[in-house]
């Protein structure tokens, strides 16, 4: 009898153990995914703007196409600052429908198609799009499982005996912990060509 008992006592221990462990973890990639996040704001910071003055000589006579793309920019920059998720995908989509103009007008020129500028433009604008939207789909996959787990029988006992209470969804504050990345590097680069 003794043994069962001990048996259920080092079962439940490791499930508490396990289940802890859980939830630190969580909370652990889900900062490293927002800061991820900001990492490649700050590549996005960095990297356009030159490439988009070298571009500015090729493109000036599509000034519609590039009108698009700034205000998808300001409403990226706007719901960034804003924090709220759902802004954030409108901007997102709002940013991957320019994209395709971009390329049909470079398919259709060979002359702007042929420039090793705009093309590496438009790489980088994808790449960089993609790499920003993947890491906001971490911060938000993440988040989920850390409260799913969090209110799920059992595991909701051991969220409120360590009180690990509710994580929100994406949030890209423009202070605090990221101290390496400036509110001036969050600010998607203005591109005017």
């Amino acid at each position: 009898m003794n043994y069962i008992l001990i048996g259920i006592a080092v079962v439940l221990i490791f499930w508490i153990v396990s289940t802890y462990n859980f939830f630190v973890s969580a909370k652990a990639r889900i900062k490293a995914a927002v800061q991820e996040i900001g990492n490649q704001l700050k590549r996005q910071a960095d990297l356009i703007p030159n490439l988009e003055s070298s571009a500015k000589g090729y493109l000036k006579h599509e000034k519609g196409i590039f009108k698009d793309l700034t205000s998808a920019r300001k409403a990226i920059d706007r719901a960034v600052k804003s924090g709220d998720v759902q802004k954030m995908a409108d901007a997102g989509s709002q940013f991957a429908q320019v994209l395709p103009k971009i390329q049909v007008l470079v398919e259709s020129n060979p002359e702007i198609k042929g420039a090793g500028v705009v093309t590496k433009l438009m790489d980088e604008l994808r790449d960089t799009s993609d790499k920003v939207m993947y890491s906001r789909r971490l911060v938000i996959d993440l988040t989920a499982d850390f409260n799913v787990k969090r209110v799920s029988v059992p595991s909701n006992i051991i969220a409120g005996m360590f009180k690990f209470g509710e994580l929100p969804g994406l949030i890209t504050p423009e202070k605090g912990e990221h101290t390496s990345v400036s509110s001036k590097d969050v600010k998607t680069p203005k591109v005017n060509l």
